[in-house]
């Protein structure tokens, strides 16, 4: 926030104010890997000292943030930061983060819980509290012989480290394999079969029968188009190429129900000519689940104009890749649903005329585009970008710093950017003016609720607002009542 503190709000909320934003933002788009202008390293490095920093000094806001829209990666750190100093946290915010965690958890994908469970054990973290959360999670498991099978190593070390009692053939299968003739759950005797017979090899999971598929030296191809039924959404798009069948036709995936920002990075994973090949089916596909993210918002947004950064820093990096042009179309198609019909102005800084065949090029003339949209008078004008205007450099936060302080002091027209790129050496995302806010964003389903967040970096709302904000979200979240605020 930059504007001075008002009525009973002293110095110190504001700088807290900030201090919660700028963790936000970093638990919503650091991953810890590799970016287009910075190293993993670096990512590592900024993100252990945030989240030490936001820990020790506002451990209640640490823990409500699990109720945000942050990534899994952050989510996991957060969980595992909370459980590692328990003894830092009274019994009240206990009882507060075992329910954030128990929600946040039961979200997460089960690997990410797993690892997270092997990673406490190997810090020799086993209180009371983590155990019961070991268990509880679970006890909520819908098929306990199924993590058996496909994540062997990982529920075994969580019922070793959380002492939980595993009788019958779960237990026998788990801790003493070789000891019953055969088993009763149907995936526990395939796992058991597939060791010498073939044909048991397709009753398992995708990515356990892989292994088996290898050690009989199946053939590739044949194996992965007999897996097909059994595949989920994600290894049918993943393995989509090494079909033997219309293997340049779109994949039976569902590409209708799909996320919207995974749906962009399928699409932008697809070369020029099956882009123009299956434009119909692409757009479709697009436009129905920009639908299903905009919800109750479609069509409520007024005219807005949109600057959308297909630079050449937007094909992001070897880890992440195409990622921040993904986000900028998947932003597109939500903003043209979320638009009054007719009323939405797409402006991409190479001057892309068609999204679907966007690539990542050229410099990143923002404040061009940004002048370009105002021109057409919207309601709202929001900017997708790393923030790194170069074409020339720091015409964007000059234009815009005018347009507050001289054209629209009344602010007629809502600006705000969305940044899906985390900057390590500012502990941020990359900002382009101090007069418009910034918002960290991974996917784009996210932008209706990351607009919220944003103004309050803005300086028009207080400290207080915020922590209303985040308690109403971590009741949300949580399904319990009102805990009080997360200072």
């Amino acid at each position: 926030m930059t504007t001075a503190a008002t009525g009973t709000e002293t110095f110190a909320d504001l700088v807290a104010a900030e201090d919660v934003l700028l963790f936000v933002n970093a638990a919503i788009t650091a991953t810890g890997q590799r970016e287009f202008r910075s190293q993993a390293g670096s990512q590592q490095l900024s993100l252990d000292f945030l989240h030490a920093y936001v820990r020790v000094n506002y451990r209640r806001v640490y823990a409500a943030s699990l109720a945000l829209d942050i990534n899994d990666h952050n989510a996991v750190r957060i969980v595992r930061g909370l459980l590692e100093h328990a003894a830092d946290a009274s019994a009240q915010e206990k009882r507060a983060e075992g329910a954030l965690i128990a929600a946040r958890l039961a979200k997460l994908p089960p690997q990410r819980v797993y690892r997270l469970f092997g990673e406490l054990r190997t810090a020799k973290v086993n209180n009371r509290r983590t155990r019961a959360i070991t268990r509880d999670w679970l006890a909520a498991r819908p098929d306990a012989a199924h993590d058996a099978v496909k994540y062997r190593a990982g529920l075994k070390t969580a019922v070793r480290h959380a002492h939980l009692p595993l009788d019958g053939e779960l237990g026998a299968f788990l801790f003493r394999p070789g000891t019953l003739p055969r088993y009763e759950h149907r995936l526990l005797d395939a796992w058991r079969r597939a060791h010498y017979e073939q044909g048991a090899v397709g009753e398992l999971p995708f990515t356990v029968a892989e292994g088996f598929a290898a050690r009989h030296g199946m053939k590739r191809e044949a194996f992965v188009e007999r897996m097909v039924p059994r595949m989920t959404r994600l290894e049918r798009l993943r393995t989509q190429g090494q079909r033997a069948a219309a293997p340049d036709a779109l994949p039976d995936a569902g590409l209708t129900v799909m996320p919207l920002t995974r749906l962009a990075l399928y699409v932008l994973s697809l070369d020029r000519d099956a882009r123009v090949r299956h434009r119909a089916e692409l757009t479709h596909a697009l436009r129905a689940a920009a639908h299903r993210a905009a919800g109750p918002h479609a069509g409520s947004w007024g005219r807005v104009a949109a600057v959308l950064d297909d630079s050449y820093s937007s094909s992001g990096s070897g880890e992440k890749r195409r990622r921040p042009l993904a986000v900028a179309l998947a932003c597109h198609f939500l903003l043209e649903a979320l638009a009054a019909p007719g009323a939405y102005t797409p402006l991409w800084t190479t001057g892309a005329r068609d999204p679907l065949l966007v690539r990542p090029w050229g410099p990143t003339p923002l404040g061009t585009r940004i002048i370009d949209a105002l021109e057409h008078g919207p309601q709202r004008l929001v900017i997708v970008s790393d923030g790194w205007d170069n074409a020339p450099p720091g015409l964007a936060g000059e234009v815009l710093r005018v347009w507050r302080t001289r054209l629209d002091r009344d602010r007629r027209t809502a600006v705000v950017h969305v940044n899906p790129v985390y900057d390590a050496a500012g502990f941020d995302v990359r900002r382009l003016s101090a007069s418009v806010p910034t918002a960290g964003i991974r996917d784009a389903e996210d932008l209706p609720a990351l607009v919220e967040i944003a103004r309050f970096s803005e300086g028009r709302t207080g400290a207080a607002e915020l922590y209303a904000y985040l308690d109403r979200q971590a009741a949300r979240f949580t399904g319990t009542g009102r805990e009080g605020g997360p200072r």
